[in-house]
C-alpha cells in the first residue's frame, strides 16, 4: 500500500460523532510518532504527512547514505547498496527518503496501536461531550426516547449522544414511549466511571423559566424579569415576575391574550396550574399575592423569624391552603416566610384547635383534616359528612366518630 489509509484500516473511526477528521488525524500522528519512538528510539528523522480530506497519512524516513560497512546507526544512516534499491540515482553523502508502510511496524504493534488509538479518541470524545453539555446546563434540549426503564429514560439528541431523564426529574403524569420527542432542561453533567453522563430534567424551575422565555418575547428580551419560580411538578407553580417598564404589564404579557401564551406552557407541563404574580418588595403585599386566590383579612409579619401569621375568613382558608396544601407551601417558598394560616371567628363563638384533640383523634387524621384546610373543631363541623368524604381520604365511619368527639367538646 502506497500510504497508510487509516479510515479504511480502522473502521471504528467512522463511529465517532464528536470529533472532526482534522482532530482525529492529529491524534493519529501523535500515536504513530509514539510508535516510531518506541521502535526506533526517536522520531526526529521521520516526516509524517497528513491528508485529512482523503483520510490518509504518509510516513517518510530520512537517512544519510554512507559507504557499505560504515553504518553506525541504522536509524539515521543507510548503506549505499541499500539506498540504491530505493532510488538508483542516490549517491554517498546524500539523504535517502524512504516511505514507511504499515507492515513495517509488525502485526503486534499495529494491533497495539489500534487499541491505543481508539482509546485516545474515546477519551477525546468523552471530553468533548462533557464540555459541550457543561456549557449548556440550564438550556432546553429536545431528545428522542430510545429506551424506557423503570427508574430513568434514555434519550438521544440530534447527534446521537445519550441523555438520561431520571424518574425523579419527570413530572408525575409524564408518560413516554420509544420514539417520542421530549423537551427538558440540561440539569447537570457528571462523571460516572470516567464516563460523562448528561442528566436532563422536566421538574427543575429552570425548565419552566426557559419555557417562559420561549413563549413570552418580553421575557426573552429582558423587558420582563422572572424573579423567582417555585413548583410542585405537575400540580402547581408560582412565578413572580417584574417589569422595569411601566408600560408593560408583566402578568398580562406572560399570560397572553385569553391565556394563549400560558396555555402552551401548561400543556407542556401536563396541566400544571401556573400562578403568575407581580413581584414587589412590599412583603405584606407579596404574601397577599402569593396566597391568591384566597382573600386575606390581616397579616402579622415577624421579619426576624421569617414568619407570618395570616388571618382569613373561614370560607377563604381552604383556598389559601389549596389542594394537598400546595398553595400555602409554594407561597411560603416564594416569599421566604413560614406562613401560618388562622381562621377569623366571632369573638363570642368558641372554637378549639384540632391539635387539642390529639389524645382522642389519631395524628394522621388531624393531618388529613389540616391538609383540607380545616384547623379547628368548628371548621370541621361546618361541613357535611359528604363534603368531608370528597375533600379527604377518610371513611364515613371515621368522619362520624370525629363529628361526635368535636361536638361533645364544643357542647
Amino acid at each position: 500500500m502506497s500510504n497508510i489509509n487509516l479510515f479504511d484500516s480502522f473502521a471504528e473511526f467512522k463511529e465517532f460523532k464528536n470529533i472532526d477528521r482534522e482532530t482525529m488525524m492529529r491524534i493519529l500522528e501523535d500515536v504513530f510518532r509514539n510508535m516510531l519512538i518506541k521502535k526506533h528510539g526517536t522520531d526526529e528523522n521521520f516526516d509524517i504527512i497528513i491528508n485529512p480530506d482523503e483520510g490518509d497519512l504518509e510516513i517518510w524516513r530520512n537517512r544519510e547514505i554512507v559507504p557499505d560497512g560504515e553504518v553506525e546507526d541504522d536509524n539515521s544512516q543507510i548503506a549505499y547498496s541499500d539506498a540504491i534499491k530505493i532510488e538508483p540515482d542516490f549517491e554517498i553523502g546524500e539523504e535517502a527518503t524512504e516511505e514507511i508502510r504499515l507492515e513495517h511496524f509488525g502485526r503486534r504493534s499495529i494491533l497495539s496501536m489500534r487499541q491505543n488509538l481508539v482509546s485516545k479518541i474515546i477519551e477525546l470524545e468523552k471530553d468533548s461531550l462533557y464540555k459541550k453539555y457543561s456549557e449548556r446546563v440550564g438550556d432546553i434540549i429536545t431528545g428522542e426516547v430510545y429506551q424506557v426503564w423503570k427508574r430513568e429514560i434514555l434519550l438521544l439528541d440530534d447527534e446521537g449522544n445519550e441523555l438520561i431523564l431520571p424518574k425523579t426529574e419527570q413530572i408525575p403524569t409524564d408518560y413516554f414511549k420509544k420514539g417520542d420527542a421530549i423537551r427538558a432542561v440540561v440539569s447537570k453533567v457528571e462523571m460516572r466511571n470516567n464516563n460523562p453522563v448528561v442528566i436532563v430534567s422536566r421538574t427543575a424551575p429552570e425548565f419552566l423559566e426557559r419555557l417562559f422565555e420561549m413563549e413570552v418575547p418580553e421575557v426573552f428580551d429582558g423587558l420582563i424579569t422572572i424573579k423567582k419560580i417555585v413548583r410542585v411538578p405537575g400540580e402547581r407553580a408560582k412565578v413572580a415576575v417584574e417589569s422595569y417598564d411601566d408600560r408593560i404589564d408583566p402578568v398580562g404579557a406572560c399570560v397572553g391574550m385569553k391565556g394563549s401564551r400560558i396555555h402552551s406552557i401548561v400543556r407542556e407541563l401536563k396541566n400544571e396550574n401556573i400562578d403568575v404574580i407581580n413581584f414587589t418588595n412590599n412583603m405584606q403585599l407579596l404574601i397577599q399575592r402569593a396566597l391568591s386566590p384566597a382573600k386575606i383579612s390581616n397579616i402579622k409579619i415577624d421579619e426576624e423569624g421569617k414568619k407570618a401569621e395570616v388571618f382569613l375568613k373561614p370560607d377563604q382558608v381552604s383556598l389559601a391552603i389549596g389542594k394537598g396544601g400546595h398553595n400555602i407551601k409554594l407561597a411560603s417558598k416564594l416569599t421566604g416566610h413560614e406562613l401560618d394560616v388562622y381562621r377569623e371567628t366571632d369573638e363570642d363563638e368558641e372554637d378549639v384547635d384540632l391539635d387539642e384533640f390529639i389524645d382522642e383523634i389519631d395524628g394522621w387524621i388531624i393531618d388529613e383534616l389540616k391538609a383540607a384546610g380545616l384547623d379547628s373543631a368548628r371548621s370541621v363541623l361546618e361541613l357535611t359528612k359528604d363534603d368531608l368524604v370528597k375533600r379527604t381520604d377518610l371513611e364515613e365511619e371515621t368522619i362520624e366518630e370525629i363529628f361526635k368527639i368535636l361536638r361533645e367538646e364544643l357542647e
